[in-house]
């Protein structure tokens, strides 16, 4: 698995779905959702693009399950707890169904920055 170009590619993604939900957000002047955008951008576009470039930058990141690990408990954790975000804040769902999903998915990406911190431990010497 080439962790940086999944990475770099999801952020991407990231990006786009952060500036169209911006310019949605612009356009209607309606600015409720915008601690989803922050959270899109930073999680998802910014966060995945720096782990994208250092898994590039220091191939010792690569080796082993931590990095493989680290990058599904982002995808996976990043996605569930953005779109409970979403579901929340536009009041799609009430806080007592969104409310139970949250903190699992804040735990994947806390598992996923340990995993993070760990694997750097290992391979940035």
């Amino acid at each position: 698995m080439n962790i940086s170009r999944g990475f770099l590619l999801t952020g991407a993604v990231y990006l786009l779905i952060g500036i169209a939900l911006g310019g949605h957000m612009g356009a209607s002047g309606d600015h409720s959702l915008a601690p989803v955008h922050a959270h899109i951008n930073l999680l998802g576009f910014t966060l995945m693009t720096i782990f994208g470039l250092a898994y590039r930058l220091i191939p010792g990141l690569n080796a082993g399950w931590l990095g493989v690990a680290q990058f599904w408990l982002h995808q996976i954790g990043g996605l569930v707890l953005l779109v409970a975000l979403y579901l929340l804040m536009s009041g799609t769902l009430p806080p007592e169904t969104v409310g139970p999903v949250m903190p699992v998915a804040e735990g994947m990406v806390l598992l996923s920055a340990i995993f993070w911190l760990a694997n750097l431990w290992r391979a940035a010497r």
